[in-house]
């Protein structure tokens, strides 16, 4: 079974890369403002590992302990942007999560980490021509290279690197689109996404050679059946594709954890919506171009990842996906909530804005017991 169905929504995006006075335009097929929810697959398989936390992380993390009995887990909020290369929308996370203690996911595109005259080094999955990607490629040599200055910047300062996979093959744009892939496919992504990483890491990348251990796929979409058992082959130990009802603690399953995006209430929509900027722009105005609206945009997005937090703060205590993409859409009303959220909510009491390995080495620092207890309790919805 797969996660994808016929989108027909194919967006103009305008990708800022490299060189900010020199956007790039990409054809960028967005998630379905109400993707489905699938059960659980019946193999949980074996539970994965990143390395513990480190001496220097536990002095800087004083929540980064085993929880004493009777204690509350940490609040996680997991801030998480798909593409991760745009250098105006980094210069805007990085001094607000620096000042409120946080750190963010970035999940890169591999693309645009090769210039466009290097197309011809990605070869596509499925039978699909060499050079292809449904969101171009990273540009100039030039902004390569700058590209790979800005980004170790963000390792630096703590944040995470994962996989947003390549050429974001959607099932409404080209075809055999990710939903149609076998798991030798995915294996043939995920070694494309290893080698421009290698290049990139040859060219002056300081991402770590193991610090890739998960991402989410294109619109939320695959047959994980096929896809999981690719992921775990090629070491990742998580992804963050699914949909669940609610704010719900990650599971185990076909060897890799799985933090699901939340499918939320809007307050002032009064609908259920996937808590994510594309899908939140649709249900607003069936992501129609209103820059005019922007600031009730705003409003109406920071209002619901409010009331989320609050939900899940006073409720199960799961950490809560937030994710976006680096964009301007409708007058930047939903990176504008983004990071009023993220200056919002990273210093409130029992809260901690972290990265999915940040999350996974705490959990491995916890009783199994109280896990499965954590993950039995309902899930955090702000509906009720």
């Amino acid at each position: 079974m797969t996660t994808g169905v016929a989108l027909g929504l194919v967006l103009a995006v305008v990708l800022t890369l490299g060189s900010q006075k020199d956007p790039v335009t990409a054809s960028d097929p967005g998630p379905l403002p109400m993707a489905p929810r699938l059960p659980a697959p019946k193999d949980s398989g074996p539970t994965p590992t990143v390395p513990a936390p480190t001496r220097e992380q536990l002095d800087k993390q004083p929540w980064m302990h085993k929880l004493a009995p009777g204690e509350k887990p940490p609040q996680f909020v997991l801030f998480s942007f798909d593409g991760a290369v745009s250098k105006q929308h980094w210069d805007k996370v990085l001094p607000i999560a620096k000042a409120k203690n946080a750190h963010v996911t970035g999940l890169l595109s591999g693309v645009y980490m090769l210039a466009d005259q290097d197309r011809n080094q990605y070869q596509p999955p499925a039978g699909l021509k060499r050079g292809v990607s449904d969101i171009q490629f990273g540009g100039s040599r030039q902004d390569i290279a700058a590209r790979i200055g800005y980004l170790n910047q963000v390792i630096a300062d703590g944040h995470e690197i994962g996989t947003h996979y390549n050429g974001h093959f959607c099932s409404g744009g080209t075809q055999p689109s990710v939903d149609k892939w076998d798991n030798a496919a995915w294996n043939a992504e995920l070694q494309q996404f290893r080698q421009i990483v290698d290049r990139s890491r040859a060219a002056g990348l300081t991402l770590p050679a193991d610090a890739v251990r998960g991402g989410r796929t294109p619109c939320l979409e695959g047959n994980w059946d096929q896809a999981f058992p690719a992921m775990a082959a090629n070491g990742l130990v998580y992804d963050t594709s699914k949909v669940a009802l609610g704010v719900q603690w990650p599971t185990v399953q076909n060897g890799l954890y799985e933090f699901p995006m939340p499918e939320v209430r809007v307050p002032a929509l009064g609908k259920q919506v996937v808590m994510m900027d594309f899908n939140l722009w649709y249900a607003l105005n069936q992501a129609k171009d209103e820059p005019h609206r922007a600031p009730e945009f705003t409003r109406i997005v920071f209002d619901t990842y409010r009331s989320v937090h609050q939900a899940a703060l006073n409720g199960n205590r799961a950490p809560i996906v937030v994710g976006n993409h680096f964009n301007e859409w409708n007058g930047s009303a939903f990176s504008n909530a983004m990071e009023q959220f993220l200056e919002y909510v990273c210093d409130k009491p029992e809260t901690v804005c972290a990265t999915y390995t940040e999350v996974i080495q705490w959990m491995q620092l916890q009783d199994p017991a109280v896990l499965d207890q954590l993950r039995r309790m309902p899930a955090a919805r702000n509906w009720q």
